[in-house]
């Protein structure tokens, strides 16, 4: 399976009007010699039409080292021929008979222009590393384009052009009201194939391929191709709803299952590229994971929704603000977070140092709690060292059966032995009972058991306690907070045997 990626645009001036052009009716059937033939749609012709001169083709090019080693002997001229300059030129060598002069690497996408004075939008992977930038348009002109701003996690890059006239420039559409069963159509470079059209429908939307943090794409069977990259895919009121991004195909070329970021989350980012010629994202500053049913049932949902906090960063906005390990963000702005995912999407794209109420569940109840945000992109340069509960722990070298695990309490010893921090707090786990549930979840010798049951644990006491207050509630499972010895943390649900 090979993914090839490319992102949509964002566009804020309005199509002449008269484009949009509807799919819904068909023509009247033709009638010949008594048989009546079906006609297909309206055609697309009209919105094609006027669609087509804003969007561009994108080539680049890249000096890149040649340490190629050649295979055939370098041709020779007699010492002191006129020709020497020639072939210096022609078989330029470095060391050991390598050619060692530099390369021009060369790629193409797609792209297309959102204001008439000349911004352009297209993919950060079309571009990347490019040391020259042309655009080229319908009408067979070219420019040299600047480059504006590039964001990596969506894939979207903005580009600018100095025309000597206004250029034909398109909007920006809702993908939000963008359903399943909408005709779309892209227009693009395909394999460098200038100006092709394509026309299919949106297949699903919110589709997660695993691609990046801001998964979200609209899927389509219009056919999209390598070199279709950055290019647009419109609605049939001649507007931009997502920008073209990626493909599943095991050929390289299209099977009906295309990618296109949608506009609404693509037009944050440019906005921001355009203004500050960086992104600007929220941060929360946790580490989440799935809420599953398992995980739902020990803490008391009703379902399996939120996002469960795995860990928090330490001096971050959610440690500041008091949230824990263990917490389940329910609402987060007062948008609901159905599933994981969402969360990262809805706190990117809240503004910083905006002060949010978030709601988690938090030992069986509803709790709100107020956070400021902070920016992504200065928290990604942050030490993300994980908070995992009290301060004091006592060593003793006893080992207790408890959950299909062999425990015992940190000591000195065993944290040097086995480079747990100090600031990691748990029991040690030496030995995981062959066939235990503990073993089906993939818990292994080594790992510091952090909480049972939302409670934070540090000796064995603790531990027997907290397990038995668990079964007198008629609980049937456990939720175990589990680090690894470097500080990584996830959530666990084993059986109460």
């Amino acid at each position: 399976m090979n993914f090839y990626t490319s992102i949509k645009g964002v566009t804020k001036l309005a199509v002449a009007a008269g484009l949009a052009v509807s799919l819904v009716a068909a023509q009247p059937a033709v009638t010949s010699n008594n048989h009546a033939y079906a006609q297909g749609p309206v055609s697309v012709a009209d919105l094609a039409e006027g669609l087509m001169s804003a969007v561009v083709n994108i080539s680049t090019s890249q000096k890149v080292e040649n340490n190629t080693r050649r295979n055939t002997p370098i041709p020779r001229v007699p010492e002191g021929s006129p020709f020497q300059d020639f072939f210096n030129d022609l078989f330029p060598q470095g060391p050991e008979g390598e050619n060692n002069s530099p390369r021009t690497r060369n790629s193409l996408g797609s792209g297309f222009v959102i204001d008439e004075k000349g911004i352009i939008i297209t993919n950060n992977h079309v571009i990347a590393d490019a040391d020259e930038i042309t655009v080229n348009f319908s009408d067979g002109s070219k420019l040299k384009a600047e480059l504006v701003g590039t964001d990596p996690k969506t894939d979207i890059a903005v580009l600018k052009v100095e025309p000597e006239s206004k250029l034909n420039a398109v909007p920006f559409g809702n993908s939000s009201s963008a359903r399943i069963g909408d005709w779309v159509m892209a227009i693009g470079n395909p394999f460098g194939l200038g100006g092709s059209v394509s026309l299919g429908i949106v297949s699903a939307v919110e589709r997660d391929i695993s691609s990046g943090p801001y998964d979200n794409f609209i899927q389509t069977d219009a056919a999209i191709n390598r070199g279709n990259s950055g290019g647009p895919l419109f609605n049939m009121a001649g507007e931009v709803v997502g920008i073209n991004t990626a493909i599943i195909s095991p050929s390289g070329g299209s099977i009906g299952i295309g990618f296109s970021i949608p506009s609404n989350l693509a037009t944050r980012v440019i906005d921001q590229l355009l203004e500050f010629g960086e992104t600007r994202r929220g941060w929360l500053g946790v580490q989440i994971q799935t809420v599953t049913d398992e995980i739902a049932e020990s803490l008391g949902l009703d379902k399996a929704s939120g996002a469960l906090v795995s860990g928090v960063v330490k001096d971050g906005p959610a440690e500041k603000s008091g949230l824990k390990s263990g917490d389940v963000i329910l609402i987060f702005d007062g948008q609901e977070v159905a599933e994981m995912r969402d969360l990262p999407i809805i706190v990117a794209e809240t503004a910083v140092e905006k002060e949010v109420d978030v709601v988690v569940w938090r030992k069986g109840e509803e709790q709100t709690i107020g956070v400021v945000l902070g920016r992504l992109e200065d928290g990604e340069k942050k030490q993300a060292s994980l908070t995992t509960g009290n301060d004091d722990a006592e060593d003793e070298p006893v080992t207790k059966p408890l959950l299909g695990l062999t425990l015992s309490e940190l000591s000195e010893e065993t944290r040097e032995a086995a480079k747990i921090g100090e600031d990691t707090k748990g029991l040690f786990i030496n030995e995981v009972e062959s066939g235990s549930a503990a073993q089906d979840k993939g818990i292994q010798p080594g790992e510091i058991i952090v909480q049972i049951g939302q409670e934070p644990v540090e000796t064995l006491e603790e531990a027997e306690k907290q397990v038995a207050k668990l079964t007198e509630e008629g609980r049937k499972n456990a939720l175990l907070m589990v680090s690894s010895p470097t500080g990584d943390i996830r959530f666990v649900v084993v059986r109460i045997e």
